[in-house]
């Protein structure tokens, strides 16, 4: 089972209960892997629950209750009476009713649901309405309330050209949801002029739904869609330069909208670098289960940006003055290869490192590791030209991916030495496994703190945070990362 991998536990109980609760979630995750694959640098999965309350958001800012309140009942009803069978019966009903209009109007909770059809999605809303009509028979106003559900569909259109969106398809008054009846209690007489104007309103109310509602739907849709889109499009500033995501293709799976994107690499001039796009490698994606979004992010990735914010560099290092205790247990371990060496050690030596690659992760179902080559020089005294040998250092070490804020935060652990070669030798040649162990704690306590402290810096996480959610939970799975909200799992919490 995959654990989720979060920093070192110097923090309070209640920071480990959090920690703890996130590794069990990522358990849960990669024990209940999908068998479905991707190619994209980077997905956005965006489940129900999101679709549902931005689309409501956006119903709201289309005015679509105002429109439902302006529906003209009367005029559709002329116009459904006009086809010749039921002009009599309005006839009678324009004799007797001195207007018509709803007065009130909702929209209720929205449902989104998977559709029979491959690549598409079914949105219903149900509408919640009153509408009064006056007539000369009754001194009050006869309230009739209004009850039904538009099914909208979404599906993916692959024929635009460019990155395939999503668009509405179909809008239409769902088949037998329409229902009318009386808020109140009217009298005998009054009761067959309702009747009649029910029996107007039943075939009335969908044309109207279809020509007046659908289309803020459609608008309200459209909008959403283009917010999700502006949303992932927003650079990620690392330092320097910055990550940029872009739309590669849309997809629907189940109730979940998926858009598959590209990535690129900017300078500090916002100019390209470098580009990831789909790749051959097949990677597992986790069911989005009860979680309101997931953001995926491919090893590659996350590679470009270490190199981003990690590059090949060079640290110095007065050994005797910043790891003393290091610096003793070098010169009896050198002690043991050669004494005349162990000598010519004062208190200005310098170990030089150079990495001469960035770090590259390597994510798996067990956890993340960082794998780096290195270049050790020991230099006598500070002032010594050449050093006194030089290593080759194949190292790697545990990688954890934590939050903190906002910011996903990577960092290193435990370094340990794969494979060490002596490069160079200005004392007799020796075996370099006999500096194993002190050089290990070396890389640990300088060159790994170095390394965590530009990490540090962190990764800006815009996509949750303009989602609406400020904490998530990173897990690491084969080849990938996975960012999702820690509070859409319903697991306990250690106290």
């Amino acid at each position: 089972m995959g654990l989720c991998h979060l920093p070192p536990a110097t923090t309070t109980p209640g920071k480990m209960a959090v920690q703890w609760t996130a590794t069990l979630l990522c358990g849960l995750l990669a024990a209940t892997l999908a068998q479905a694959t991707f190619s994209p640098p980077a997905v956005l999965n965006l489940g129900p629950d999101v679709i549902k309350e931005r689309l409501t958001q956006k119903l709201k800012h289309h005015e679509a209750t105002t429109i439902l309140q302006q529906l003209p009942l009367l005029s559709a009803m002329q116009e459904e009476s006009s086809r010749g069978l039921l002009s009599g019966l309005m006839d009678t009903v324009m004799k007797h009713v001195v207007w018509l209009k709803v007065t009130s109007a909702a929209i209720t909770q929205l449902q989104i649901q998977p559709s029979d059809q491959d690549q598409e999605l079914v949105i219903k809303i149900p509408l919640d309405m009153v509408a009064g009509f006056n007539t000369p028979l009754v001194k009050t106003i006869v309230d009739m309330h209004i009850q039904s559900e538009v099914e909208a569909r979404i599906r993916v259109d692959s024929e635009q050209v460019g990155p395939s969106a999503l668009v509405l398809s179909d809008c239409f008054n769902r088949q037998g949801s329409l229902h009318i009846s009386l808020l109140h209690k009217i009298s005998f007489w009054v009761s067959p002029l309702a009747d009649k104007v029910t029996s107007l309103l039943m075939p009335a109310l969908p044309k109207l739904v279809k020509t007046q509602l659908c289309p803020v739907i459609q608008a309200a849709f459209k909008d959403m869609f283009q917010d999700f889109l502006k949303l992932v499009k927003v650079p990620i500033p690392l330092s320097p330069g910055g990550l940029l995501f872009d739309l590669l293709s849309s997809n629907i799976k189940g109730n979940v909208i998926q858009l598959n994107l590209q990535a690129k690499l900017l300078d500090s001039q916002s100019k390209v670098t470098k580009w990831l796009n789909d790749s051959s490698v097949s990677l597992v994606i986790p069911p989005m289960d009860c979680a309101p979004f997931s953001f995926v992010m491919r090893q590659d990735v996350l590679n470009a940006v270490v190199a981003v914010l990690l590059p090949p560099d060079k640290l110095t290092v007065l050994l005797d003055y910043v790891l003393p205790d290091l610096a003793k247990e070098l010169k009896s371990s050198i002690k043991e290869i050669s004494e005349q060496a162990a000598e010519m050690l004062d208190r200005t030596q310098l170990v030089k490192f150079q990495t001469r690659k960035t770090p590259q992760l390597l994510l798996s179902q067990d956890g993340a590791q960082a794998v780096q080559l290195i270049v050790l020089d020991l230099f006598p005294t500070n002032k010594a030209q050449r050093p006194l040998f030089t290593l080759g250092i194949e190292a790697k070490s545990e990688a954890q991916f934590y939050t903190e804020g906002d910011q996903l935060v990577l960092s290193f652990n435990d370094i340990s030495i794969e494979r060490m070669q002596l490069m160079n030798s200005d004392i007799k040649l020796f075996n370099p496994e006999l500096l194993k162990g002190i050089v290990t704690k070396i890389l640990n306590s300088a060159l790994l703190i170095t390394e965590n402290g530009k990490l540090r810096t962190g990764i800006p996480m815009l996509i949750p945070k303009a989602l609406g959610y400020g904490s998530v939970t990173p897990c690491v799975i084969k080849d990938a990362l996975v960012l999702a909200p820690a509070t859409s799992w319903a697991l306990p919490v250690s106290q």
